[in-house]
């Protein structure tokens, strides 16, 4: 008959996590939303009030009016 693999080692059962390997994905995703919250709110580019610009934009012609009018 044919023997078996020769044993070379015991396995066991891999040592559990650390606490910074288990909960990684949670610390990264808090800092990741405070973080996006910190800069919507102190950005320049988004004002909650747009700039006063008129409804409708004034054209201004500054070149002479052309021969055909």
């Amino acid at each position: 008959m044919a023997k078996g693999p020769a044993v070379i080692g015991v396995l066991t059962q891999p040592a559990p996590p650390t606490w910074w390997k288990a909960h990684r994905h949670q610390v990264f995703g808090a800092f990741g939303l405070i973080a996006g919250f910190y800069i919507g709110l102190h950005s320049t580019g988004s004002d909650a009030a747009p700039a006063n610009t008129p409804a409708h934009p004034v054209h201004i012609s500054t070149a002479s009016p052309s021969p055909s009018r």
